[in-house]
């Protein structure tokens, strides 16, 4: 199992508001975490006399109950460990598991379905001398107490969910400016595929490209092939770019202009009602709307371009402002146009946009797609520097000024002494692991991302093994870089 794939935070630095019995517990997990889990186990760590919130992590319900022992260990040592790190070790534990009924089943059901794991789980965090105060199955509108065992507050067959946006929680947390952004599943789907007859003529394009781009990387003289297509992406990438902060903003106004002024007078689209609490984004037309900005042969030839750990790292340099808006839609279209059998090509796409997100503060849409993007890859390191920077609550201004530092050496004048620009530098492999101090004893670091090759390595459906530089019987599909 990946830790990196954990969704955890340090104690939050919000107001205090104080939450009484399981009802307001239940209520209060979606503005923990940004977001409505589904399908997800959430402990959330307890600090101090009053039960401060603190670190949580979150992972998906292990579909076989074989995993169950192992997941709930792990989950345990991964929040008490957080907390150790940044001193403050958890005094007790809440345990969540949120998952919907299946066809025919009641939510009851699921509740007396996953009694083993809640049961596992609080036998986990109590070998390591942390109570579990409460536990709860969130399903079907209802929520259920493993622990307590009044029927007058927690009655067998459920307690309904109190109506959305109609808490003190909720009335709370829109008073602190907390948005809702839908559920895990809502914000996953926009991250991914959707299927239907355009795949295979996205599928068709990217074969196309990769039977294009692959070769002139690989095989250029003296590099000037892997130059060259650097180049073609990055130009094809701000062209596609300008045309994102060009449409409108889903919320009506202009996304931006590339000389970073609102949108005019006048464009707004009639208010939304928003229920308090709850996150007025983007909607499907919206996201469908983004799509139709790029053909099929764009998104094939930015899909296999990024793939390059330079062009990667040039184009994570659009991050704030005018930039930052456009480019994570842009990076979430592409993240969608990764279709079969070209799945691991989205962790490129997908770690650019959890980065974006990330720096222009929204959290929870970083984590869901750098968890996505280590799906794809469990080994891009790129995701796992920042998926781990992100969860342990570092500043990602650190970063950014990497990035500028990057960027303005780059386009210094050419009189400029050399000296402080190789002191301000740093080799792409390394630059999100450096300024953060993220390297854990026993884990994989940036140290890999030195030792990989600087162009483009085979790595696509059909090609050989990473750095055999071989295809294998089949053609070759795609390309992946050094990460």
């Amino acid at each position: 199992m990946n830790a990196n794939h954990h969704e955890s935070s340090g104690p939050s630095r919000t107001q205090q508001i104080t939450l009484r019995g399981p009802a307001e517990l239940a209520d209060a997990l979606p503005f923990v975490l940004g977001f409505h889990p589904t399908d997800s186990v959430v402990l959330v760590a307890l600090h101090g006399e009053h039960g401060r919130f603190g670190g949580r992590v979150r992972l998906g319900i292990p579909s076989s109950p074989r995993e169950w022992a192992s997941t709930a260990d792990h989950l345990a040592e991964c929040l008490v460990e957080g907390g150790a790190r940044s001193g403050t070790r958890p005094d007790g534990i809440v345990v969540f598991l949120c998952q919907d009924p299946a066809p025919g089943e009641t939510g009851r059901r699921v509740m007396e379905r996953l009694r083993p794991f809640a049961q596992r789980l609080r036998t986990a965090c109590g070998a390591l001398d942390i109570p579990v105060y409460e536990a709860l199955c969130i399903t079907d509108g209802l929520y259920f107490s493993y622990c307590c065992p009044d029927q007058r507050c927690c009655p067998a067959d459920g307690t309904p969910l109190a109506l959305s946006g109609t808490s003190v929680m909720a009335a709370a947390a829109t008073y602190a400016g907390v948005q809702v952004r839908g559920s895990l599943r809502d914000m996953e789907a926009r991250l991914k595929p959707r299927g239907g007859p355009g795949d295979e003529e996205q599928r068709t394009a990217l074969d196309t490209a990769a039977a294009s781009i692959v070769p002139r990387i690989l095989e250029g003289a003296e590099g000037r092939g892997r130059e060259e297509v650097r180049g073609t992406t990055l130009r094809l990438a701000r062209e596609i770019l300008r045309r994102f902060a060009d449409r409108k903003h889903p919320n009506g106004r202009n996304s931006g202009s590339p000389d970073g002024r609102a949108g005019a007078p006048g464009t707004a689209s009639p208010m939304r009602s928003v229920v308090p609490g709850r996150y007025a984004g983007a909607t499907a037309a919206d996201d469908e709307a983004d799509d139709a900005l790029i053909t099929v042969d764009e998104a094939a030839a930015l899909v296999i371009g990024l793939q390059d750990r330079v062009t990667r790292d040039r184009v994570a340099e659009w991050m704030e402002g005018w930039e930052g808006t456009a480019a994570l839609r842009l990076w979430r279209v592409l993240a969608r146009r990764c279709v079969t059998p070209y799945q691991e090509h989205a962790a490129a796409p997908l770690a650019l946009a959890g980065w974006t997100a990330w720096s222009t503060g929204d959290e929870p849409t970083a984590r869901v797609a750098l968890g996505l993007a280590l799906d794809a890859d469990p080994e891009y390191v790129f995701a796992r520097l920042l998926h781990q920077a992100c969860n342990e609550g570092l500043d990602p201004e650190s970063l950014r000024s990497c990035l500028r530092t990057e960027r303005d050496a780059r386009t210094a004048p050419e009189q400029e002494s050399p000296a402080p620009s190789r002191r301000v530098r740093m080799r792409a492999g390394r630059r999100p692991g450096t300024p953060l101090t993220l390297r854990k004893p026993g884990r994989q670091t940036a140290g890999s991302e030195r030792r990989a090759a600087a162009g483009v390595r085979p790595g696509g459906p059909a090609a050989g093994r990473p750095g055999s530089g071989t295809p294998r019987p089949g053609g070759q599909r795609g390309s992946r870089s050094g990460r």
